[in-house]
């Protein structure tokens, strides 16, 4: 019964706080959905503990050489020979992603308590909450294609209802509808990769499908005609199921939702950034790691992608203002980190980052929800600083998740360095050992990456945390800005400003233990685990116990990088360090100068390489263009005038001759009677043969 309580406890606390919300009140469903939410985290401890410790999956059988727990819900679907039944799926892999969902959902809920403490609607806040981590508990508890579709899909529409939260903010909802939209792009090439690996594969089931790829070393790769062209059938699939990743997991080209999403509540970013949504691209490709391995060419498309990712975010992330959206970037830029790594075939290092990345990029959200909530609803840093004197407790904490995401730490030791440091730079190694132009690529673009991140995190420290307070910039050029994500009451003059500053204070005790518990995890997660997710071969092997395919040969290549490469990304974290406090600290104009002296490459990152603009201008207008002029049209004469009008006038023209029988004078009646009568006894007479 364990499994189905970690599952299912966060949906019953979705029902009632939903349904019966508003009956029981704002409290209990605040306490009810986040004890449930606790002791499905504490449950997750409890399974993953033996896995990670203690030799390996209690209760598992080994399935085609996986060690995996199979529990069956019920029976979902039987259509001639395919018979799906809802089945949760329990091995390693699972196991770490029902600690990294549970573990911060339930921090999120308990965080939200204090931060949503004045929201008139948070019952129906934390019921959303609740079916957003249920949905992510579907997903990576599946075991066929279809259940995990069904998890997908379910993200999808909760991340909808809590980025469109406030809804009465234009801006909010257009947030929401602008994710849901750029989702169902990624959502329609994973459906269809989904169909073409039932056709090819012939099992919706993932232990079927993986055998039947298994195969193709001897029967060969097969192949699919299209458009008079022969192509591998799964380089297709996985390219396909790749594209459904990139829309979740926000890779490059269908990463635009993803800062917009700042527009929810602060811990819904949290949430989001950090366990469930973003990471449920690179959760999918980890588990079909054994159909990916069919295809050398689609891993080689993950990594460019997720290579030119990590640099693209990193490059605009360097100048935002907005505090949340900085540390959005921030995660863009790490989930190109992660599938560069499954690109390299080092699955392992890439659900490694994952892990870690959880708990350093949460502590990081809530800490800036906390700067937020000391500064009364600011969200811009340049209306900051000093703030380490008002909030040191929160200055402290997002110190420590500054610490871990630039992977500060000793390069050749195994337990000297926070979280961020063994998994982005076992990362940053498997790219340099795949060799080759594109190794070298992805490998490059990571360091660069590194050291941008490293710059824009200090840069963030330093403008929030640091110096004097300072006013807001008028007439700034950048502060014509694309801040979408304030609110409406900031304001941003002299008098508002110091307001805020002077009644700055920390946040209750409900907002900041949260941030304790992520920040032992964004210090110790690295060096606890680093052995299990990327240092021995064999223990790695023993770990996961076949949930994913562990490429030997990259493992060990990684292990036996030239020294500079092990320290290229600690160098690269030093020089963004120093260039951050110089600029910010020792030489606050020289920001202002820098830009002022490239104003195009300043705009370029600012409106983050105006890929908003380009979209709008090539899918956007054209979709409206259509809708007013050529379908509107249509709409107008045919359905409008044709039909539904023209159906109302001829029924209009019926009910007008009707009415005229209808004349209201008694003699009228009486002769309408009278040829009656005598229209019976005529059809009577006739019946009856009298004529």
């Amino acid at each position: 019964m364990i499994y189905q309580a970690i599952v299912f406890l966060p949906l019953i606390g979705a029902l009632i706080a939903g349904l019966l919300g508003r009956t029981i009140g704002h409290r209990p469903s605040e306490y009810l959905t986040t004890g449930l939410l606790i002791i499905s985290a504490v449950l997750s401890w409890v399974v993953f503990l033996p896995v990670a410790f203690g030799g390996g999956l209690v209760g598992a059988e080994v399935v085609d050489h996986t060690a995996v727990v199979k529990v069956e819900v019920m029976r979902w679907i039987q259509v001639g020979d395919m018979d799906l039944r809802w089945v949760l799926r329990i091995d390693t892999l699972t196991a770490v992603m029902l600690v990294v969902v549970n573990t911060v959902s339930s921090l999120v809920h308990v965080y939200s308590i204090g931060y949503m403490a004045d929201d008139p609607h948070r019952n129906r806040f934390f019921a959303y909450l609740s079916l957003f981590t249920f949905a992510m508990l579907m997903l990576v508890t599946a075991d066929n294609f279809l259940q995990m579709f069904f998890g997908w899909e379910g993200v999808g529409l909760a991340s909808y209802l809590l980025i469109g939260f406030w809804y009465t903010r234009p801006s909010a909802t257009a947030a929401a509808m602008k994710a849901f939209i750029v989702n169902r792009v990624g959502d329609f090439g994973f459906a269809l990769g989904i169909f073409g690996a039932f056709m090819v594969l012939g099992h919706a089931d993932f232990d079927g499908a993986f055998h039947a790829a298994g195969e193709f070393s001897t029967t060969g790769l097969p192949v699919m005609q299209f458009l008079g062209w022969q192509l591998d059938a799964m380089t297709v699939i996985c390219l396909l199921l790749f594209m459904g990743a990139m829309g979740k997991s926000a890779q490059f080209l269908l990463h635009t939702w993803l800062p917009d999403a700042m527009e929810g509540p602060t811990p819904v970013s949290a949430l989001i950034h950090a366990a469930t949504m973003v990471t449920a691209g690179v959760f999918m490709v980890a588990r079909l790691s054994p159909l990916f391995e069919t295809s050398p060419f689609a891993l080689t498309v993950v990594l460019v992608i997720g290579a030119i990712t990590a640099f693209f975010a990193a490059t605009v992330g360097l100048v935002q203002n907005d505090i949340k959206r900085v540390i959005a970037y921030s995660t863009c830029s790490q989930l190109g980190y992660m599938f560069v790594a499954l690109g390299a075939g080092a699955y392992s290092a890439g659900i490694f980052h994952l892990f870690t990345h959880a708990f350093f990029k949460a502590l990081l959200f809530l800490g800036a929800g906390a700067v937020i909530h000391a500064m009364h609803h600011e969200q811009d840093m340049r209306n900051m600083g000093g703030l380490r004197k008002k909030i040191p407790i929160t200055y402290a904490m997002m110190m420590i998740g500054t610490l871990a995401l630039t992977g500060v730490g000793i390069p050749g030791t195994e337990w000297l360095g926070f979280a961020g440091f063994f998994s982005k730079d076992s990362i940053i190694e498997a790219a340099y050992a795949v060799g080759g132009n594109t190794g070298m690529f992805a490998f490059w673009m990571l360091v660069v990456a590194a050291l941008f991140t490293s710059f824009y995190s200090w840069r963030l420290i330093h403008l929030t945390f640091h110096g004097s307070p300072r006013p807001a910039p008028h007439g700034h050029d950048d502060h014509a800005h694309d801040d979408h994500a304030a609110h409406d009451d900031h304001g941003h003059d002299d008098h508002h400003h110091g307001s805020a500053y002077d009644h700055a204070h920390e946040a209750p005790n409900v907002m900041l233990v949260p941030l304790y518990v992520l920040a032992v995890g964004a210090v110790l997660a690295g060096a606890v685990f680093y052995g299990m997710f990327f240092h021995d071969v064999a223990h790695i092997e023993h770990f996961f116990a076949g949930s994913l395919v562990v490429d030997h040969e990259i493992i060990e290549a990684a292990h036996h990088v030239p020294l500079w490469v092990k320290w290229s990304a600690t160098v690269a974290m030093i020089i963004g360090f120093v260039t951050a406090y110089v600029m910010y600290i020792r030489r606050p104009d020289l920001p202002g100068k820098l830009a002022a002296t490239n104003p195009g490459l300043y705009q370029f990152l600012l409106n983050k390489w105006y890929f908003d603009e380009l979209y709008n201008f090539i899918f956007v207008k054209p979709a409206l263009w259509i809708g007013r002029a050529f379908w509107k049209g249509f709409d107008d004469w045919l359905i409008d005038d044709k039909l539904t009008e023209g159906l109302v006038r001829r029924v209009q023209n019926v009910t007008a001759w009707v009415t005229k029988l209808q004349s209201g004078y008694v003699y009228h009646y009486a002769f309408a009677m009278l040829i009656g009568v005598a229209a019976l006894l005529t059809w009577a007479i006739a019946a009856g043969g009298l004529i």
